[in-house]
């Protein structure tokens, strides 16, 4: 079932991107509150790359199912005092949002370990209740980031507004592709812009996303919280 969902979802990419004339973006699957069997099962059928929330919940999955060769990113909110266990165990950190966490992932990455790909979260729409840098901050920041050799300064994540309509969605997502390349000029190793998840992401495709995190549309809906 879930093999069929990821082979739907890949058709449907390829279809966005072509009908906005942009290359096919890479797919994240979103794999919070999804028990281990349900990412082996699309693990099964081809996907690699994995998004989780929450530290320790990705710690439990990710040595479930060691060996297999899969990319863990983290895409929710990360406290300083996880950064040990975030360096530790993530590919990528897409929740980068302030200079002291910047410091303490590359404090706690092994020399032993491929640099931590890291993005910047922006705070596109300015919401309150959203975590994430504001625009104006992006090039202090990426400096930081990319003044660490531990540390692989990859490009911006964002979530803009969950408007009903997905279009209401579309100039946040324009904002957030111009902050992209006024970052990718300045920095050699920018090529990743996350935006996009299961309801929107056929705009942000047409809009220049390199990444979309998709969970629904594959996983069905979450879980409910017993």
């Amino acid at each position: 079932m879930r093999a069929r969902a990821l082979e739907d979802i890949l058709l449907q990419l390829n279809n966005a991107a072509a009908a906005s004339g942009r290359p096919e973006p890479r797919l994240l699957a979103v794999s919070k509150t999804q028990d281990a069997t349900a990412v082996a099962e699309l693990a099964d059928a081809g996907q690699r790359a994995f998004g989780e929330n929450y530290v320790q919940e990705a710690i439990a999955k990710a040595a479930e199912l060691a060996g297999r060769g899969l990319e863990w990113h983290l895409i929710g909110h990360l406290q300083s005092n996880k950064a040990r266990e975030a360096a530790a165990l993530f590919d990528w950190v897409q929740t980068v949002d302030r200079p002291k966490l910047v410091e303490a992932l590359a404090r706690h990455r092994a020399d032993d370990r491929p640099p931590l790909n890291v993005l910047i979260q922006v705070n596109i729409d300015d919401e309150s209740s959203k975590h994430g840098c504001q625009p104006g901050d992006v090039p202090a920041l990426a400096r930081a980031i990319a003044a660490q050799p531990r540390l692989c300064l990859r490009g911006l994540m964002v979530i803009p507004t969950p408007h009903p309509d997905p279009e209401q969605r579309r100039d946040a997502f324009r904002r957030t592709h111009a902050l992209f390349d006024a970052l990718r000029a300045g920095h050699p190793t920018v090529d990743t812009l996350s935006m996009g998840m299961s309801d929107d992401y056929a705009v942000a495709i047409a809009e220049g996303a390199t990444m979309v995190r998709i969970g629904t549309a594959l996983f069905g809906a979450r879980p409910a919280k017993g």
